[in-house]
């Protein structure tokens, strides 16, 4: 489908052209204030003998240029566009929840800047290797916080994904059976309905380091992998450990957290678990190294996965035009600066005599 009409992408860039009747106005006040001033210092006779190698005539000239240059570069910002063709925009991909840790274990900080933070960054970092995927996120610890329903949006989702803090759930611990549970439910609320002709490849992902875990979880996986919901692992951490930053409420360092005894906690890395937890998921585990490649094995082992076409939508895309006046406006700017304001032939001054 086709239009051929001329339309504005940002018709409020017009509202500049007030610049230019600003411009013009005070050039000509700024002109006859300046003519004022001289003719009240030296009288109209010496003033017009001063001025006579000025033409003002040229002058506005070199103004009026300038002015309609101006005009043109405003049309250019307005973006002026011709015709409109409808271009379906299909999306196709498998349908990703990620289990993302914020247990206070991700708080230690064995890895720079912190388990959390690296987590957060590569998450954010996924989401450019996984256009078109539906995603969506779930902060786990003691208890599960939906932040994201599935969605293609990665502006949304990074967003979410920079918000994940300790603070993102009611409970502290690390329950690997209650978000996997969550994440099963918030598939059947969001996801693209199931039915004997149309299946839909679905894929969780856990992203955490394995600390605290509750038991039940290798048999939820297991009842998950039964519904053609296989499940991926990164581990992130290390396994010499480190201790938990204590904060103060300004996010101040005051020490580290400390058991009942008075003992600095330090909290290790689990990747066997979530290496089983992947087993028992039918997915694959990884281990989340700095300049590692294992974003990249993720995404190519996703990628494998059989693909489906989510909702297409229709993008209008037209013809930007701004490039001419654009184009004329500089090429008349350009030329004002060459208008000489000067008088070839200055008039004679008849009063120079005159007492």
């Amino acid at each position: 489908m086709m239009s051929t009409g001329l339309i504005w992408a940002d018709p409020k860039a017009f509202y500049l052209l007030i610049i230019v009747v600003f411009y013009v106005g005070l050039y000509f006040f700024f002109e006859k204030y300046s003519l004022q001033k001289l003719e009240k210092f030296f009288g109209k006779k010496v003033t017009s003998y001063l001025t006579q190698s000025v033409s003002h005539v040229k002058r506005r000239g070199a103004m009026a240029v300038q002015a309609v240059a101006l005009v043109f570069i405003v049309i250019s910002l307005a973006r002026p566009q011709t015709g409109e063709a409808q271009q379906e925009i299909k999306s196709e991909g498998v349908e990703i929840m990620v289990l993302a840790d914020v247990s206070e274990s991700m708080l230690a900080e064995d890895v720079r800047p912190s388990r959390l933070s690296q987590m957060k960054i590569e998450l954010s970092r996924l989401l450019e290797l996984m256009p078109g995927n539906k995603i969506g996120i779930i902060a786990f610890a003691g208890s599960s916080a939906l932040l994201s329903p599935l969605t293609t949006d990665p502006n949304a989702l990074k967003m979410y994904i920079d918000s994940l803090d300790t603070d993102s759930v009611s409970s502290q611990g690390t329950n690997f059976e209650v978000a996997l549970s969550y994440a099963k439910e918030a598939f059947e609320r969001g996801g693209v309905t199931q039915d004997a002709q149309s299946r839909t490849t679905r894929v969780i992902l856990i992203v955490s380091d394995g600390e605290d875990q509750e038991k039940g979880a290798i048999e939820a996986a297991k009842a998950l992998a039964d519904q053609d919901i296989r499940i991926f692992s990164i581990a992130y951490g290390t396994e010499k450990g480190g201790a938990i930053p204590a904060r103060d409420s300004r996010g101040n360092m005051i020490g580290y957290k400390k058991d009942s005894n008075g003992q600095t906690i330090l909290t290790q890395v689990h990747g066997s678990f979530l290496k089983s937890l992947a087993e028992a998921g039918k997915g694959q585990f990884y281990f989340a190294y700095v300049s590692g490649d294992h974003l990249k094995k993720l995404t190519s082992d996703i990628d494998a996965l059989e693909k489906s076409q989510f909702q297409s939508s229709m993008m209008a895309q037209y013809d930007e035009k701004f490039g001419y006046p654009l184009t004329v406006g500089l090429i008349l700017l350009l030329l004002s600066f060459f208008i000489s304001d000067r008088n070839t032939q200055p008039a004679v001054w008849k009063g120079r005599y005159e007492i």
